[in-house]
C-alpha cells in the first residue's frame, strides 16, 4: 500500500522528528552533535529554512522549521543523508542509521507554535537529563535566553516578539513561559511508542539522581544508603531494572528487593 501523503501546513511551519532506526544512538560524542549542527545550519541557509527550535537527544532529533525554497521532506533528506555519509565514515558501518521516514506535524497556530518550543526544549527535563532546561546545551534554550550556545542556529525574533518589544522584557516573559509545568503533548504517537532510554540516556538520568556519588561507587555502598537510591531509580519511567543492574554492575534482585 503506498504511503498517504504528508498533508502541506498552511503556515509553513513544521514539527519534526526523526531517530535512530530501532531507536539506536545517533550520536556517541560532542563531536557527532557538532557535525549534525553543522550539517543543519548548511542545508537551511542553502534553501532558506527558518529553523525557530532543535533539540538533539541521544537517538533523536526535534527539529521546528518553516520550509524554504523547496520541500521540507526534500530539504530533511539532504540533511539525513549528509550525516549518514559523515557517520558511516567515522564508525566504518553501513545500513541505515534513520527510521525510513521522519515524524512530522503541521504547526497552523500561534498557540500550537509556541507549544511546540516549550515541549522541545523541555524534552531532556522530562526525560530527568537535567533538572532545568537550559542546562542541556544541545538545544535552542539557551540562544533564546542569550546565554552561551553552542550554535546561533536559530531566528528567535518570531517567537521573542511575542512576548514584548523590549529584548529583555521579551525574553524574561519567554523564560517564564518556557519553564511552565505543563502536560504538553506533541506528536503522542512517538511518545508513547517509545518505551525506553537508551543507555546512554540512563546513566545521564541516573547521575543526575544519585548526586556526588559516582556510578561504580554506588555497589560498594552500605544497604541503608544504597537501598533508597534504587528505589528512586526504579521510579523512573523509561528505565528498567536490567538497565540499572547493568549500568551500575549489580544483580537485579538486589534492585529487586531494594
Amino acid at each position: 500500500m503506498p504511503r498517504k501523503a504528508r498533508q502541506k501546513s498552511r503556515t509553513g511551519i513544521y514539527h519534526i522528528i526523526f531517530r535512530g532506526a530501532n531507536r539506536q544512538e545517533i550520536f556517541h560524542d560532542n563531536q557527532d552533535r557538532f557535525q549534525f549542527l553543522q550539517t543543519l545550519g548548511k542545508y537551511s541557509s542553502l534553501y532558506k529554512v527558518k529553523i525557530y527550535a532543535w533539540c538533539l537527544m541521544c537517538n533523536h532529533v526535534h527539529l521546528l522549521m518553516k520550509y524554504g525554497n523547496e520541500d521540507i521532506s526534500i530539504t530533511i533528506k539532504r540533511i539525513a543523508v549528509s550525516f549518514v555519509k559523515y557517520y558511516h565514515f567515522k564508525y566504518n558501518t553501513t545500513g541505515h542509521l534513520f527510521e525510513d521516514r521522519f515524524k512530522s506535524e503541521n504547526v497552523e497556530t500561534v498557540d500550537y507554535l509556541l507549544t511546540v518550543v516549550r515541549y522541545i526544549h523541555q524534552n531532556p527535563q522530562k526525560a530527568r537529563m537535567v533538572r532545568k532546561v537550559d542546562e542541556w546545551e544541545w538545544s535552542s534554550c539557551r540562544q533564546y535566553y542569550q546565554l552561551t550556545s553552542v550554535t546561533r542556529l536559530v531566528d528567535c525574533n518570531l517567537i521573542l516578539n511575542m512576548f514584548g518589544k523590549d529584548q529583555a522584557i521579551a525574553i524574561k516573559r519567554f523564560k517564564d513561559f518556557n519553564e511552565t509545568v505543563n502536560d504538553d503533548r506533541c506528536l503522542e504517537d512517538f511518545d508513547s511508542d517509545r518505551k525506553r532510554l537508551t543507555d546512554d540516556e540512563a546513566r545521564v538520568v541516573i547521575k543526575g539522581l544519585i548526586g556526588e556519588v559516582e556510578i561504580a561507587q554506588v555497589k560498594s555502598l552500605p544497604r541503608e544508603k544504597r537501598d533508597p537510591i534504587l528505589r528512586r531509580l526504579k521510579r523512573v519511567e523509561g528505565l528498567s531494572q536490567r538497565q540499572i543492574a547493568r549500568i551500575l554492575g549489580v544483580s537485579q534482585t538486589l534492585i529487586y528487593r531494594a
